[in-house]
């Protein structure tokens, strides 16, 4: 069925399975350090990738139903439900990342080209086709996957990616111009990481 990009479903594969691999990779100690995002441990960051995946799901049964069902119930629905999953053992979270990205792929699997088409509103209030959610998921998995700060940069992430990501970012953002630079670099700038561009003003954090 047709998508904003074709290869997202691809890309949400990708980030999840670098998430997966990394979040396998750190022992009990290691998952209550801090992530690259301020003010989150890794515990949090995971925990938020795992409940983005229930929210989303919510959209794919909207799409599915017709029944209005959002993502979150409200912002502070949503930020509990971090605070919580952050308490967890870092194996709780693991278990919770996987079945919440099992669950959310079998759904969006099961979705009908009509049910693609159908509208739903996004966390920010955007109304959007539901051939939009495996964007919305794509980001979300390949950049927290760079913000678990366990080595990867947005260099290791696909260059396809990283393009459309760019353009996205500079949309929403209301850019006119981004600076010269390697694309990774100039990705990591646009979404308000750490960055190599030499003057680049400081954007603050985005998603």
């Amino acid at each position: 069925m047709p998508r904003t990009h074709p290869d997202a479903m691809q890309w949400v594969e990708h980030g999840t399975q670098l998430l997966t691999t990394q979040v396998a990779a750190l022992d009990e100690q290691a998952m209550t350090e801090p992530s690259a995002l301020p003010g989150w441990t890794r515990k949090h960051l995971v925990a938020h990738v795992a409940a983005n995946a229930g929210a989303l799901g919510n959209l794919v049964r909207w799409a599915r139903t017709g029944e209005r069902t959002p993502m979150y119930s409200s912002a502070g629905q949503r930020n509990a439900g971090i605070d919580s999953g952050a308490k967890l053992s870092a194996a709780q979270l693991a278990t919770w990342m996987h079945r919440s990205a099992r669950n959310l792929a079998a759904a969006m699997d099961a979705l009908t080209a009509d049910q693609w088409r159908a509208e739903v509103v996004t966390a920010q209030g955007r109304t959007v086709p539901a051939t939009q959610i495996p964007w919305l998921r794509a980001r979300e998995v390949c950049v927290h996957a760079v913000d678990l700060g366990t080595g990867l940069t947005f260099a290791g992430l696909p260059d396809g990616f990283l393009s459309a990501l760019a353009a996205d970012i500079q949309a929403k953002r209301g850019l006119a111009g981004v600076p010269d630079g390697p694309l990774p670099e100039v990705v990591a700038y646009l979404a308000g990481r750490p960055h190599s561009l030499a003057g680049a003003a400081d954007l603050g954090p985005w998603l």
